[in-house]
């Protein structure tokens, strides 16, 4: 005799399965993203690069934490005044937005779960979103060279 669930239990079943299995589906994700060293000056950041249309509307939602020398490197298929938001990014970030020579364009500081819009000051071809004042304590402003650019994948 086959053994029927409790009416409603189904319904229970999937919520717990969805969370278990959530957790690692996103790392799994994570994992897919290629990561690139880049430095500025003297400091090195392991970033995740975001070449692909889903990886740069995903970015960094629904992480709870990033490690003190990473980061995420946003690759656009064209330079132009870009801007980024926080809905479902769940970490306060500093994002440099950066032009097709590497050069720092500006640095806006971002709060968690917010729609405000925070834009390039000019045409960017990249963005790099740190944990907040990362580019503060190390007193690097608009101006500054990224180093490592030109190995970042072509985005699609």
């Amino acid at each position: 005799m086959p053994i029927m669930p409790f009416p409603g239990t189904t319904d229970i079943m999937k919520r717990i399965l969805l969370c278990c299995l959530l957790p690692w589906l996103l790392s799994a994700a994570r994992a897919e993203a290629p990561t690139l060293e880049l430095s500025v000056g003297l400091y090195r950041i392991q970033a995740e690069v975001a070449a692909t249309q889903k990886m740069r509307m995903t970015g960094l939602m629904h992480r709870t934490e990033m490690a003190a020398g990473a980061g995420m490197l946003f690759v656009f298929t064209e330079k132009q005044k870009h801007c980024m938001w926080m809905r479902n990014t769940l970490i306060p970030l500093s994002v440099a937005f950066i032009d097709e020579q590497g050069v720092i364009i500006n640095i806006e500081d971002m709060q968690p779960q917010t729609d405000a819009a925070h834009c390039a000051g000019g045409p960017a071809r990249y963005a790099l979103e740190t944990n907040a004042g990362w580019f503060a304590v190390r007193k690097i402003a608009a101006g500054t060279r990224i180093a490592g650019l030109e190995r970042a994948p072509a985005p699609n």
